[in-house]
């Protein structure tokens, strides 16, 4: 059966709340261009076809094929993921993780929220997100300062709501993120 129904409204109810959560951190344009290629053809059919409510259909794609061509399409085109900030390090001669902008750490921070949201449903609370964060700590490939600040920001969404997390981006994050050594 194909959830073509299910799928669309999944990625668009994920997508309205990073919008809603990056307009709260002040990054608003950038949240209304936030994943927009997972409605291209080659994220959106294996999506349909992996298609499940309670988790990523990347996962499935892995489980059938070994890889995701979703993911790797998706990747490669949203700066909020870190894996697209990959590049050769010519004095290693590897490639490596690269620092991260902080727009694209806080564009990161609001889409893991809504995803937790998302996939957690009814279960969510703010430290779902943290949670998820250290299930995946030491086996990604995150340059280490930006894997601090999106650490620092999941646990202030923790300790102290996602009012207060989204307050402390916009007035302390983002505009002190160079002047004031954040970044």
């Amino acid at each position: 059966m194909l959830y073509i129904k299910e799928h669309f409204m999944t990625i668009t109810r994920h997508r309205h709340l990073v919008i809603k959560h990056c307009k709260k951190c002040g990054i608003l344009w950038q949240g209304l261009r936030h994943d927009l290629s997972k409605y291209s053809p080659t994220e959106f059919w294996e999506g349909i076809h992996f298609y499940k409510p309670d988790k990523s259909p990347n996962v499935g794609a892995r489980e059938s094929n070994g890889y995701s061509r979703a993911w790797l399409h998706h990747q490669g085109r949203n700066k909020h993921h870190f894996e697209y900030w990959l590049d050769y390090n010519p004095v290693s001669r590897k490639k490596e993780p690269v620092r991260m902008p902080v727009r694209y750490v806080v564009e990161m921070f609001c889409d893991r929220i809504a995803a937790s949201k998302i996939y957690f449903g009814k279960d969510y609370d703010d430290s779902k997100p943290l949670m998820y964060f250290y299930k995946g700590k030491g086996k990604i490939f995150m340059h280490p300062q930006t894997a601090a600040l999106l650490e620092r920001l999941l646990k202030k969404l923790e300790a102290d709501g996602e009012d207060n997390a989204f307050l402390y981006v916009r007035k302390v994050i983002k505009p002190g993120a160079k002047k004031k050594g954040i970044w």
